[in-house]
């Protein structure tokens, strides 16, 4: 699922469909119902490092001019160092998580409001599609290897962006914008299943999720794309 979500990246050539196709929470769904470890205050704050991280690598390339890959690498092993950080120090309670989620809300609504928009090239990967699909699946399973640790970090680790940020570089700014809507969708999601699950079980407290998500999804993005259309003069 994550292999077939990169390739989409690598073959869409609109920065803007590049963006919401890296915002969607299937990699998140999967982990959670195959590691059936319930929606937790790690999953909240993966949010906030998966933020962290993508806008470390926008940073580093675009601004230090430090090459993709290696700042890729470095944005990893910054998510990875959060991540052990706070399941070192946060207390996995109720509390912690509506803290975070409210917290999550409030730094997403903030982004939304702030971030201008910014026109950037499209691209899409020259390579065909025989050759790109198994070098993706061959990076994801090695990133597989190191999720278990990270517990509901796992859930935002970067499996899609660690090459969707590759295919993405050329528009950087315009999926750090998608990142907004990503944490005032996912939140709810999160916190329909947080308080679904006891009643009706994991599975079907994603589900319950999903039709959040999706609820608020598409006006958002809606109103995020009319904002990149262009005016009549």
């Amino acid at each position: 699922m994550v292999s077939l979500q990169v390739t989409a990246i690598a073959y869409l050539r609109a920065p803007r469909w590049k963006a919401l196709i890296l915002g969607l929470p299937f990699p998140f769904t999967t982990i959670v119902l195959t590691s059936r470890r319930p929606v937790d205050v790690t999953n909240v704050l993966g949010l906030v490092a998966f933020l962290v991280y993508l806008h470390s690598v926008r940073w580093l390339y675009q601004r230090l001019r430090v090459p993709i890959v290696p700042a890729i690498a470095l944005g990893v092993a910054g998510y990875c160092g959060l991540s052990a950080g706070a399941i070192a120090v946060v207390p996995n309670t109720v509390a912690a998580f509506w803290v975070a989620a409210v917290g999550a809300l409030a730094l997403g609504l903030g982004l939304l409001l702030g971030l201008p928009h910014r026109v950037e090239p499209g691209h899409r990967t020259p390579l065909p599609i025989w050759i790109k699909l198994p070098v993706i699946a061959l990076v994801v399973a090695l990133l597989l290897t190191i999720k278990e640790f990270l517990q509901g970090f796992a859930t935002f680790f970067p499996m899609v962006a660690v090459v969707g940020v590759y295919e993405s570089r050329h528009c950087l700014w315009t999926v750090g914008r998608q990142l907004p809507i990503m944490m005032l969708t996912m939140v709810p999601l999160m916190a329909v299943s947080y308080l679904a699950r006891p009643h009706v079980g994991l599975a079907w407290s994603l589900a319950c999720g999903w039709v959040v998500f999706l609820a608020l999804l598409l006006p958002l993005t809606r109103r995020q794309w009319q904002q990149t259309e262009p005016r009549p003069v």
